[in-house]
């Protein structure tokens, strides 16, 4: 079977029913990895897919969210994101000015700015539950996937949480 969409084109499920949709979208002067996916295409609705492409095209503004968010953790000393921020510098040392693209004398801060989204994954099957809808992965390093801040989005675009997966 398939599901047609506006923005989606033709959605074919796999041989299992799930769905998977995959496109590279230029964010500035970064090169963002989006997916679309869900397990059962009998649990993605045209809602959650006109959810979803809205959250696509506003990409832009669900990233200062994001990272809005992030900056208020700054304040929470067991914040996950306190910790990545503690592990990069502790990794990083004398390197990590090198990876600020701005220097503003708050190193907690820079790091956010300095952040690149390098993925977007939307899980469709979960539009309007309390799991969340979007994820947004962020690494400082490009290269070291491993280490990343992961910020969970509803499916109205608000944010739900902030974890890390080191």
């Amino acid at each position: 079977m398939a599901i047609e969409h506006d923005y989606f084109g033709l959605l074919e499920s796999g041989p299992d029913g799930s769905i998977f949709w995959s496109e590279t979208i230029e964010l500035g002067d970064q090169a963002v990895s989006v997916d679309l996916t869900a397990p059962d295409e009998h649990d993605v609705s045209r809602a959650a897919l006109d959810v979803a492409a809205a959250m696509i095209t506003s990409l832009e503004s669900l990233d200062q969210a994001a990272r809005n968010a992030m900056l208020a953790e700054l304040d929470d000393r067991t914040s996950e994101v306190i910790e990545y921020i503690l592990q990069q510098q502790q990794t990083l040392g004398a390197d990590l000015e090198d990876m600020l693209v701005d220097i503003s004398g708050d190193t907690h801060v820079d790091i956010i700015r300095s952040l690149r989204l390098m993925s977007m994954t939307i899980l469709a099957d979960e539009h309007g539950g309390s799991e969340p809808f979007a994820v947004l992965e962020y690494a400082l390093d490009p290269d070291s996937t491993d280490e990343v801040l992961l910020v969970n989005l509803d499916t109205d675009g608000d944010v739900q949480s902030v974890t890390s997966a080191d």
